[in-house]
């Protein structure tokens, strides 16, 4: 029978970031507690698809989860850069990853959660409280039901960090993303396209056999009107914005735009509880960067939870220094992803010569593009890393010597702790 172990952690908000946070510090030898007002089949309920990078693949090996996953990824080997207002494209591929596997994988988002809450489900150090509308307060000491750490990963609008009086720097834009599944002709299955309209980035992800994941963004109203129209007008609609080679032919769910926005949490923690993932940030799907910012939040946490494990870290200085190492991250990610969205949503006469002749230079210049696939994959403070980690997809994981009543704790792979 397994021992109770002596760390224990409270984890708010069973969503992709709440279920891997929960996983992670188990795996690193504490008790979780995962708590979500919503059940489990509703929680796999969403209709929607994400893309992966190598930074998020890492985790995935380390947690031992990436084989599982896997089966049900559809990797892209290109990536296709164009700028339709310059009529400049870029294409990146392995090649630019130091001959990697995959570019990024797409896959989506049933699956996924699937995987998780199967794994959370069978752990010893896991007690799931999903559908329960209990008090997500750090504890209660009469009971001494009182956390070592809190992790708050329930959404944007997170009443965690509301209830903590931490603030937010928020800025909507004026765009917003309508997501839709179709049918495609005239784009391989292993392509993914990233199109720079003036209206707003567009991104088309594959899902295999000719399924495609699509992210429109365009001004709110635009989106709105897009998410009315029947599927002739809707897939007219959309013939008009891709590239002339890509041909819909059909839909296969129902277009369903939502809001984007800038913003980031004040402070990422406070006393014994962390912000992760959407409670602490947001930024422009551009790129496809939102959900591995937010698992390269949880890949921070499992590094300082082991450390508390092994006694090198006091529970209580987790997050202080989480908030500390996260920073320049989640900055130069929202700053570049803002970047990107303000220099190329428009048709402005000045920038277009220089945004023509920056694409022309990437497409010349092959380590230009290395380090800019990098800074996408890995993250902007990664991407001069010396060894790219995607070389070492097959690699074994050592064990970090056992802790009493934990046993064994799996030891992090790459990267300083």
């Amino acid at each position: 029978m397994a021992m109770s172990p002596s760390l224990q952690a409270r984890v708010v908000g069973a969503g992709p970031t709440g279920a891997l946070a929960a996983l992670a510090l188990a795996e690193a030898g504490w008790g979780v507690t995962l708590r979500d007002p919503l059940p489990p089949t509703e929680l796999q309920r969403r209709q929607r698809a994400y893309a992966f990078t190598h930074s998020s693949r890492e985790l995935l090996q380390r947690l031992d989860l990436w084989n599982e996953l896997l089966p049900s990824l559809s990797p892209f080997r290109r990536l296709r850069l164009r700028d339709v207002a310059a009529e400049r494209t870029v294409i990146f591929g392995p090649a630019d990853l130091a001959d990697a596997e995959a570019v990024g994988w797409i896959g989506s988002h049933q699956p996924l959660m699937a995987l998780l809450l199967r794994r959370l489900a069978g752990h010893p150090r896991v007690r799931l409280d999903l559908g329960m509308n209990g008090p997500d307060a750090p504890g209660d000491p009469a009971t001494g039901d009182v956390p070592d750490l809190v992790v708050a990963a329930d959404g944007p609008d997170s009443p965690t960090r509301r209830s903590l009086g931490i603030g937010l720097w928020s800025r909507p834009y004026r765009q917003a993303c309508l997501t839709v599944q179709v049918e495609l002709r005239g784009c391989d299955d292993d392509e993914a396209w990233e199109l720079l309209r003036p209206e707003g980035p567009f991104a088309v992800l594959p899902l295999g056999e000719r399924r495609f994941q699509l992210v429109w963004s365009a001004p709110a109203s635009r989106c709105r009107q897009l998410e009315t129209l029947g599927d002739a007008p809707f897939l007219d609609r959309l013939a008009g914005a891709l590239p002339d080679t890509l041909q819909p032919d059909a839909l296969l769910d129902h277009p369903r735009s939502f809001p984007v926005a800038l913003a980031l949490a004040r402070r990422l923690h406070l006393g014994t509880t962390v912000l992760v993932g959407e409670s602490a940030h947001r930024c422009h799907p551009v790129g496809g960067q939102g959900l591995n910012l937010c698992w390269r939040d949880v890949a921070e946490l499992h590094r300082l939870a082991l450390r508390a494990a092994r006694g090198t870290l006091h529970p209580r200085r987790i997050g202080a220094v989480y908030g500390r190492r996260r920073w320049p991250d989640l900055l130069l990610t929202l700053l570049a992803t803002d970047l990107l969205v303000r220099l190329f949503s428009n048709r402005h006469p000045a920038l277009l010569p220089l945004r023509s002749l920056a694409l022309e230079q990437l497409a010349r210049l092959g380590r230009c593009r290395s380090l800019a696939l990098a800074a996408m994959t890995l993250g902007p403070c990664r991407w001069l890393a010396p060894a790219p980690p995607w070389r070492h997809g097959h690699q074994q994981l050592s064990p970090a010597p056992a802790l009493p009543g934990h046993g064994a704790v799996p030891a992090p792979s790459g990267g300083p702790e």
